[in-house]
């Protein structure tokens, strides 16, 4: 028989020359395990942002202009009293101590703010430049402090929790100023490259940029690791004085490279174990179970150098293509194996060369093509716009790629120099295990039907009731310590995932209730200049509360309108300013979803509590003017920004809540906040990790499942091209269709959420899916016309690419199975549902498929009645 033109090529560069091809292979393998010890994981939350959303940019604008720090929170739980020598002592040589490590901008503890109430002080007491009394001073009383913490609309249930037995210790790291300029430059030259396009030397900067900030990137990480394990050690030694937790952003990315970490090196060497010893009960040759695993092993080194020589950093999610990429080379390996073994055994003294080179041409075709269909599968992901799952799919893409190039080099070659052994025969009484399957689809043809119709509408209700939706800490086990710290500072100080609300005045050039001509050089009431106002104002107060307000504001209030001529009241330090605050404030606070709430509402209450009257504008106006730097940093500054005329309010909202819906949560919180403060709904913006998290779920949900169908119809496309029968690429289809439903309606029926880790399982279970289906009606047309009987066809197809359907899901649960022993929650969910994938993949093409073939015969008439089926 002649040989394809291509096949001749291979034959003559490949397998004419074995011992070349795999000293060639052992060379990159070299190469390539020479930069596995560059390769990074990056776990940074700009990685998991979804890039080009105008939130994210409006987030870097509010993290810049209020000069927002990442920051470490650790928990302070002393079985002593709080407050006590026995736990505030160790507690301020604890924070000495992280103040000294690199990185570190400050620490605040109980020991480091300002007691306002301990005993009750004045605002007088405020701009007198005076030290303000703190826990550090002797004479404080410490029952009255502790009475403050746990009251005070500042402290209360943020520093100290309310039962007054746990406080926070919060480690604010140093703002990196060169990440943020690098950032900003990439971003604006990437900007003009959309909007204009660059010239040659903007392209070569964008490029420098480009490089700068991933080396800066890769640096800060690891610097930012070493630190969260530092405060980590610090935490430690101090556990006998207290129960401490450690928890923020910070140590939640540092957290999830170590799991990632954990899982390729501890869970990638238990998969190729458990995978050997399978594949030496199933085969039971050493060179069958050596072959594929080298194969795979190659692969994923040369795919591994690859990432590490161009800098191509992993995250938590598409890390998983280690993994993914076992299975799909695993089945190709296995492919080509269990088909020389077959020929082999047909033919025991035939010449070997040949033998090797009829199995290459035999399943080079269908191997081919489930790595190009399995590749439209996972380039689906590209449009996500997610740049982790964006690279899922593109290093699936290279990968298969590397696969069926080393599988076709090292499969035949190892078997060419492998030295000979005696071929396998099944013995007739031990039927192969899916001739099993072959007799269901014969005698159980309409129960089949009927189950899958059964399965369609259990998908269907499990569908609706998938959720796009997640918790932080749903990805780790209860027994670590971010899930523990994480519950501690939900339950009891205010919160963890932060939520931004920036509110713009209604009018910024309309004039201030009761403020409107108090700017100096203005005219007052009844033809006043502002200078006359100014003597007039300090005239009343000092008539009316000269022991109180005046006193109280000191030179600020002298000053008002004389020292600052530029000065004017912003709107939020109006009367109309309070009001709208305080009505959002409160409102946001009711909310069940949210813990800790602060913002000048907060600052008001203090204030009034201090004057111990009810303030108005002109009050609220020196408030803006007259409390000195470190107050102002304190309990203005975080809140208002004067360039901005904007009003922020920081909300902690509760992660461990279950009832927690991020989309439909902000979107009935911004409408009700609109309602309440009479704002337009431009005016009141939401931003933080809240929101952007939602904003990515809500993209994959679009961009994923709503593009599974063209993903299908480019599968039918290629079916179509393979098979030239449109009805057979229906066929085919089908059981795809229905193992994708089903994956994602189990999700929806136990409660596992569509997010940014689970998302992939669908583009997986489309390419695994496809391997088996295009195998199998490959076999099966290149079987049927030997006596065109599709009965027959069946059975032969069961008896021989089955057993390595079959071999290949058996192999690949049995070793993803470890994965339900992580820590890290998304690794057990990808295990399980990879297994649930490959289970649902074979059973579809072992029962599905034939039994559709059978009822719909796609391939022409029979050339006689089909006999009984019980031959295999």
């Amino acid at each position: 028989m002649a040989k394809h033109p291509l096949l001749n090529v291979y034959d003559a560069l490949v397998l004419r020359r074995p011992f070349l091809s795999l000293a060639l292979v052992l060379l990159v393998l070299v190469a390539s395990a020479s930069q596995l010890g560059k390769i990074r994981i990056d776990a940074s939350a700009d990685s998991l942002m979804l890039q080009g959303d105008p939130a994210l940019d409006f987030y870097r604008e509010v993290s810049r202009e209020y000069s927002a720090e990442d920051f470490l929170l650790l928990t302070w739980q002393p079985s002593a009293p709080l407050l006590s020598d026995e736990s505030l002592l160790p507690l301020r040589r604890m924070a000495n101590e992280l103040r000294e490590l690199e990185g570190v901008s400050s620490v605040v503890t109980v020991w480091d703010v300002p007691l306002l109430e301990s005993p009750p002080i004045s605002l007088s007491d405020i701009t007198s430049g005076e030290p303000l009394p703190s826990l550090a001073n002797a004479d404080v009383d410490r029952e009255q402090a502790l009475e403050e913490f746990t009251t005070s609309p500042i402290y209360s249930e943020l520093l100290v929790s309310r039962d007054g037995e746990l406080t926070a210790v919060q480690v604010n790291l140093r703002r990196d100023e060169r990440y943020f300029e690098l950032l900003e430059k990439r971003e604006s030259l990437r900007v003009k490259a959309q909007e204009s396009g660059l010239s040659e030397e903007e392209e070569q900067q964008l490029e420098q940029v480009t490089e700068a900030f991933k080396a800066h990137t890769a640096a800060a990480l690891k610097a930012q690791s070493e630190l969260v394990e530092s405060v980590r050690n610090i935490a430690a030694s101090y556990q006998q004085h207290a129960q401490i937790f450690v928890g923020g952003v910070p140590m939640i990315a540092a957290d999830m490279v170590s799991f990632v970490r954990s899982d390729l090196i501890t869970f990638g060497s238990a998969i190729l174990g458990i995978m050997m010893v399978v594949l030496a009960l199933i085969f039971r040759r050493v060179r069958w179970t050596v072959i594929p695993l080298a194969t795979c092993a190659a692969t994923v080194t040369i795919m591994l150098g690859l990432l590490g020589w161009l800098d191509w950093r992993m995250t938590v999610i598409s890390s998983n293509f280690v993994a993914v990429l076992l299975i799909i080379t695993l089945a190709i390996a296995i492919h080509l194996v269990v088909r020389y073994r077959e020929l082999h055994a047909e033919n025991p003294d035939g010449d070997l060369h040949q033998r090797v080179l009829q199995t290459v041409g035999f399943m080079a075709v269908p191997c081919v093509y489930t790595g190009i269909t399995t590749i439209v599968a996972f380039v689906s992901l590209i449009v996500s716009g997610l740049q982790p799952v964006i690279d899922f799919g593109l290093m699936m893409t290279v990968g298969i790629a590397i696969g069926l190039v080393m599988a076709f080099v090292m499969v035949p070659c190892l078997i060419l120099v492998w030295p000979r052994g005696r071929p396998f025969h099944y013995k007739k009484e031990h039927k192969p295990f899916t001739v099993y399957f072959a007799q269901a689809t014969e005698h159980f043809g309409n129960t089949i039907l009927v189950v899958t119709a059964l399965l369609v509408l259990l998908i269907l209700f499990g569908l609706s009731r998938l959720e796009v939706e997640n918790r932080f800490i749903d990805y780790f086990k209860k027994t670590t310590e971010i899930y523990q710290g994480m519950e501690l500072l939900d339950s009891r100080l205010g919160g963890t995932i932060p939520l931004d609300i920036i509110l713009s005045p209604p009018d910024t050039d309309a004039p201030l209730p009761g403020l409107e001509n108090l700017s100096a050089g203005s005219s007052g009431p009844e033809g006043q200049s502002g200078e006359e106002l100014d003597g007039a104002l300090n005239d009343d107060f000092e008539d009316d509360f000269e022991d109180d307000f005046a006193d109280d504001f000191g030179n600020g209030f002298d000053d008002f309108g004389t020292d600052d001529e530029s000065f004017v009241p912003s709107y939020w330090f109006s009367l109309a300013g309070m009001e709208t605050i305080d009505a959002a404030h409160h409102h946001v606070d009711r909310q069940g979803e949210t813990g800790k709430t602060l913002s000048l509402s907060t600052t008001f209450e203090v204030v009034k509590s201090l004057l111990g009257d009810d303030i108005g504008s002109v009050e609220l106006a020196l408030v803006q003017k007259s409390l000195p730097p470190e107050v102002a940093e304190l309990m203005v500054e975080p809140y208002f920004s004067a360039d901005n005329e904007e009003a922020r309010i920081t909300v902690r909202v509760m992660e461990t809540s279950e009832n927690l819906r991020r989309n439909a949560f902000l979107e009935r919180l911004h409408d009700e906040l609109v309602e309440v403060t009479g704002l337009e709904p431009e005016q009141v913006q939401f931003t933080g990790m809240l929101v952007l998290y939602n904003n990515v779920l809500q993209s994959l949900f679009r961009s994923q499942i709503l593009t599974l169908g063209v993903v299908f119809l480019s599968i039918l496309v290629m079916f179509v091209l393979l098979f030239r029968s449109l009805s057979l690429a229906f066929i085919a289809l089908a059981p795809n269709v229905l193992a994708a439903g089903l994956v994602l309606g189990v999700m929806g029926l136990v409660g596992i959420p569509l997010d940014i880790m689970t998302i992939t399982i669908a583009a997986i279970v489309v390419g695994i899916g496809v391997d088996d289906c295009i195998h199998y009606v490959h076999r099966f047309m290149r079987e049927f016309p030997k006596d065109r009987n599709y009965l027959a066809t069946m059975y032969r197809c069961h008896g021989s690419i089955g057993r390595a359907m079959y071999y290949t899901t058996i192999t690949v649960i049995i070793g993803f199975s470890m994965l339900t022993v992580s820590n890290f929650k998304p690794s057990i969910y990808f295990g399980l549902l990879t297994v649930l994938a490959m289970a649902a993949a074979v059973i579809g093409a072992l029962l599905l498929l034939p039994r559709l073939i059978l009822l719909v015969k796609p391939l022409g008439p029979e050339a006689a009645p089909a006999a009984a089926g019980s031959e295999t």
